[in-house]
């Protein structure tokens, strides 16, 4: 099968309304093999999180979740790729530690054999490597945590939302509901810091009353002007040290 060839049936099989039985398909016929050769591998995994599943099922069914988004879906079928890689018995039990960045060279490695295009494998890697990232904030994060998840998925975030949403295939109901309750929470303060960012950005680093009691002036005129120019400031050098930035500002008080 020529790369161009396994690429398509494998995009054929992923954007269909429900990937399911396509995928179930090409995995027990031997198809996958020739397309994803770890895929069918995942079949002798059993992960101890999901174990009602080994992980080739629970990676269909997480795929089979997410909406029919192409780059989506590939995440999804690759984000547990790594796991055969990085299976270890050393920590008590088995576990697959550090499989998503292992996941992500393989996934990379494979897409570029498929002949994807190099925008698709970036972002596909790129949500597999950041797809474990959400564990561990229900046991709380800083505003700085929540701020790095956004920055990190930077244009990804809405798909590695959906991935997160989607990797959760327990038939516990409300672990599950807990677990969407976690994710809704994450994307409210996402947006709630975004909104707070934007309005500091707006505001210069110093502000009115600390420009009238350095010139000892009550509010008036010039005070609005002196926090114009400093708000110019911020908007185009950011923020600077505060020693820099009054010396700028009495350069300026003094010329007006």
């Amino acid at each position: 099968m020529t790369p161009d060839v396994a690429r398509d049936r494998l995009c054929s099989v992923l954007i269909v309304e429900d990937p399911t039985e396509g995928l179930w398909e090409i995995c027990d016929s031997g198809e996958a093999g020739e397309i994803v050769p770890e895929l069918p591998a995942l079949r002798l995994e059993q992960d101890p999180i999901h174990r009602h599943k080994d992980v080739l099922a629970h990676t269909i069914a997480v795929t089979a979740k997410t909406g029919p988004d192409l780059t989506l879906r590939l995440a999804a079928l690759f984000h547990d790729i790594g796991k055969p890689a990085t299976r270890s018995f050393e920590h008590g039990g088995v576990t697959f530690r550090h499989h998503e960045a292992v996941g992500a060279k393989i996934t990379k490695k494979r897409m570029r054999e498929l002949e994807f295009d190099r925008q698709t494998v970036k972002d596909v890697a790129e949500l597999v490597r950041l797809s474990g990232r959400f564990k561990g904030y229900g046991d709380g994060w800083s505003d700085a945590a929540v701020r790095r998840y956004a920055r990190d998925a930077g244009h990804l975030l809405g798909q590695l939302n959906g991935l997160v949403r989607a990797d959760c295939t327990t038939r516990n109901r409300a672990k599950e509901q807990r677990l969407h309750r976690l994710i809704d929470e994450l994307e409210e303060r996402i947006v709630e810091l975004a909104k707070a960012d934007a309005a500091a950005a707006e505001r210069p680093q110093i502000d009115g009353r600390a420009v009238m009691e350095r010139y000892d002036t009550a509010g008036g005129p010039k005070v609005g002007q002196a926090l114009a120019f400093l708000l110019g400031i911020k908007r185009t050098d950011g923020e600077l040290p505060d020693e820099e930035l009054l010396a700028r500002l009495d350069q300026w008080w003094a010329a007006n």
